[in-house]
């Protein structure tokens, strides 16, 4: 454990939360959200644990901190995915553009398993064991990060409306976190899914599921009188 200087000035203050948000991003890339524990983190970026919570008030708030800024990694990836089909679905019809749209999000949430856990464990445990201002302050990055998905799939599907894809975007994330904790099965699950075949047709696949209830959701939204 290395002593613990006190960050002088804003830089030194926003590197030394950069680098304890790095070292539970690490943590994640080996285990679970419900596995990171306070005391592991605080010894891998080499501070007290009193003195990581000079940065941020509990464990949950280090976590709601780094689902943000994957958030914001993955929301930047996506634009970027999205561009690179944009002139092969200009003159296609709606379905088709959505569902293109809708197979771009689900592989690219694949490709992010950090996001994913994090969302999964979000309203469930990242929410509790924060004070007012930290939730609140997640919750307006988490409005943002709908406004910003929304905005994308607006390029594509026009005939959704702002309102609607908003509604998209929340409702994407949602089922995101969801599903991808049905698509990762205790050990006792994958064992009665291999003794009996017929109980292995419950075995979500993370991508197809999200393809196929995000397909729903995009033809529900269009198919309801809504404001546009």
């Amino acid at each position: 454990m290395t002593s613990f200087k006190r960050a002088r000035s804003a830089e030194q203050r926003t590197e030394r939360r950069a680098a304890i948000l790095a070292a539970a991003a690490a943590m994640l890339a080996e285990m679970p959200v419900a596995q990171v524990t306070l005391n592991e983190l605080s010894r891998r970026v080499g501070l007290a644990k009193s003195n990581v919570l000079r940065y941020f008030e509990s464990r949950e708030a280090v976590l709601l901190e780094l689902l943000d800024a994957e958030q914001q990694a993955w929301l930047n990836h996506l634009r970027s995915e999205l561009a690179g089909v944009g002139d092969d679905l200009a003159a296609a019809p709606v379905r088709d553009r959505g569902d293109q749209v809708v197979a771009t999000i689900a592989a690219s949430l694949t490709a992010r398993p950090i996001l994913c856990d994090l969302l999964s464990s979000q309203a469930a445990v990242l929410e509790h064991n924060v004070s007012p201002e930290i939730a609140a302050k997640y919750k307006r990055a988490a409005i943002a990060s709908f406004g910003v998905l929304a905005s994308l799939i607006l390029v594509h599907l026009p005939e959704l409306g702002e309102v609607d894809a908003q509604r998209f975007a929340a409702g994407a994330s949602l089922v995101a976190g969801a599903v991808w904790t049905h698509s990762r099965p205790s050990a006792a699950m994958l064992a009665a899914y291999e003794a009996d075949p017929a109980l292995a047709a419950m075995r979500i696949d993370f991508t197809a599921t999200m393809r196929e209830v995000m397909e729903i959701l995009i033809a529900g939204l269009l198919a309801r009188p809504s404001q546009r």
